[in-house]
């Protein structure tokens, strides 16, 4: 339960900040700001994967970058779903998940570093006894 808080606190930190500093995402009140946060954890917990699956070759072949299409078509669902959130166009959408991403790794390694985790950015060996 502590995760998923943590998730929704990170995607509303990145949205804000989003929001703050791109002029072609924008929302009329804080409800509605957390009702498309609400929204978008949402779809990034159901929607999201199931797509991550399907283009997975994509993703692979663009060295990951085709992971930032679909989190800026996310970002758009989220912001057809949602009265008083809008995001003006796609291009729009693609600066605000790269934005978000960058948050979110930033997140990501305060959130390591306070918790005393071990966050290694290099690839695992696994040794057998």
């Amino acid at each position: 339960m502590i995760a998923l808080l943590v998730a929704w606190l990170s995607t509303v930190v990145g949205l804000g900040i989003t929001t703050l500093i791109l002029p072609g995402i924008r929302s009329d009140s804080f409800l509605s700001f957390l009702i498309a946060a609400t929204v978008l954890g949402l779809i990034n917990a159901f929607i999201r994967p199931v797509l991550w699956f399907l283009t997975a070759p994509l993703s692979v072949l663009s060295f990951g970058l085709f992971a930032l299409v679909i989190n800026a078509l996310m970002l758009m669902l989220a912001a057809s779903l949602v009265r008083g959130f809008e995001v003006k166009g796609f291009g729009s959408a693609l600066l605000g998940a790269l934005v978000m991403a960058i948050i979110g790794a930033i997140g990501l390694a305060i959130t390591a570093y306070f918790s005393g985790a071990e966050i290694s950015w290099h690839s695992h060996e696994y040794r057998q006894f």
